[in-house]
């Protein structure tokens, strides 16, 4: 096959799990998958495609993601330090008989990123930071339980937030929106992006190029790359089964980033100026897309 795994006979056992005769189950499927990749097509190994199993797994462990996230909302406010955030998400987390899946990952000190104003990506809580009135901050929190793993983020507005910085905020979120509905069962990955960017751009916004979402479920980041920088028909894809984030960073200003900051961990945008970010894990499907976590 495309992928450099052993054929299977119509009588075997399907690769899938299902106990089903592989004639009976994903013959069919296989062998689509095969006439895109001799056209050409850049199309997902099979080990990246999830079984109903492997989704029943994910939900649970986004069940509780998504849980941690509603604590936040319920709770976050001016004066809060975001350490104060790291802990309301390890105790939730931990209480839920789950693990925070940054904790200690690749040595990132804490359960969740915590990116204020002009940080893009991997803030670190402290017991130093304390929001104020006027702060925007992203939220991501990602969520291991029974080894299946969970993934999304969200926006919150601290006190008396700036016009610009709210529409910042809505325009990043409604950009997500704009990118589910280019998921499409056998479109490409690179359909995604481009609307996300064009979306961003007709209002006045900048796209991070380095950072973009991830196939994620039975690790923490698996491929693709979710670029949303990319050109339609371009790109992996979109094969059912596919799971993987959309979380553009969006810049009110110049889309450069800094990665100087000691810490190993913390990008900002280059110009000093706000940015925002949501994220929602989805997998794709026969008709379209299954929200993960949001």
């Amino acid at each position: 096959m495309y992928d450099g795994e052993p054929e299977l006979g119509r009588n075997d056992d399907c690769w899938c799990g299902s106990g089903k005769k592989y004639k009976k189950c994903h013959l069919d499927f296989d062998e689509r998958l095969q006439a895109l990749a001799d056209a050409g097509e850049d199309v997902p190994h099979r080990y990246l495609l999830k079984t109903p199993q492997d989704i029943e797994g994910i939900k649970r462990s986004a069940e509780v993601n998504i849980g941690v996230l509603d604590y936040v909302a319920e709770n976050i406010r001016e004066g809060i330090t975001t350490q104060d955030i790291d802990k309301w998400v390890y105790d939730y987390t931990v209480e839920h008989g789950a693990i925070p899946a940054p904790l200690d990952y690749e040595g990132f000190p804490k359960s969740v990123c915590t990116s204020v104003n002009e940080v893009v990506c991997h803030g670190i809580p402290s017991p130093d930071e304390v929001l104020r009135s006027g702060d925007i901050i992203n939220v991501d929190c990602s969520t291991i339980l029974d080894g299946y793993y969970s993934d999304s983020s969200r926006m919150f507005c601290i006190g008396d937030v700036s016009p610009e910085m709210q529409e910042l905020v809505r325009v990043t979120k409604e950009a997500v929106e704009e990118g589910l509905k280019a998921v499409k069962p056998w479109g490409h990955l690179g359909d995604i992006g481009a609307v996300v960017n064009a979306y961003a751009k007709d209002h006045g916004y900048s796209v991070v190029r380095e950072f973009g979402g991830h196939g994620i479920g039975l690790e923490f980041h698996e491929d693709p790359f979710v670029s949303f920088t990319t050109k339609a028909g371009t790109g992996p894809i979109l094969v059912p089964g596919l799971m993987f984030t959309i979380e553009p960073m969006i810049n009110m200003g110049k889309a450069r980033i800094d990665m100087s900051d000691p810490n190993g961990w913390t990008v900002r945008t280059k110009d000093g100026k706000p940015t925002a970010q949501w994220e929602v894990q989805i997998v794709v499907t026969d008709e379209g897309y299954q929200l993960i976590s949001w």
